[in-house]
């Protein structure tokens, strides 16, 4: 399944989403040399990010709509704060698990759930998202490869 909007960073890393809809996400990464700390096991910022996407998408889900166009998650989500726990390390192919909360109009109160290839729980988190439609006024994104200021 494609990630319904262009993440650079996300592709990069090789995340691949699996599920989205209803509040919840699921996405998947197979563990390589790239993702992996000096204990030869995943690093702990590969597993937040695992777990920021899964809970940001699973607050984007409840707005996602099909159009003629392809899928719509509607407004954006950023994160405004996030505490994770790691409980074991993460090997082989991890699955994150993305649930909605409770939302009100601008923010999302999500969990998350990164389990490893045993199905054993590697990392749990709690996220809140602010959903945004565009920008702030007189902000504009920078263009990539380091043009601009």
């Amino acid at each position: 399944m494609e990630f319904p909007v262009h993440i650079p960073f996300v592709q990069q890393l090789g995340f691949t989403l699996h599920a989205i809809g209803d509040g919840e996400a699921e996405l998947r990464l197979a563990i390589a040399e790239q993702h992996l700390n000096s204990w030869r096991v995943a690093h702990g910022g590969v597993i937040m990010t695992l777990l920021d996407v899964a809970m940001a998408h699973a607050a984007r889900s409840v707005n996602r709509r099909e159009l003629e166009t392809g899928p719509d998650l509607g407004p954006g989500v950023v994160t405004v704060e996030m505490k994770t726990s790691f409980m074991r390390p993460g090997e082989g192919e991890l699955r994150a698990v993305g649930k909605l909360l409770h939302r009100s109009t601008t923010m999302a109160f999500c969990e998350g759930s990164v389990y490893g290839t045993d199905g054993k729980l590697c990392a749990h988190a709690t996220g809140t998202f602010k959903y945004l439609r565009a920008l702030p006024a007189g902000r504009q994104l920078k263009p990539l490869g380091g043009e601009g200021d």
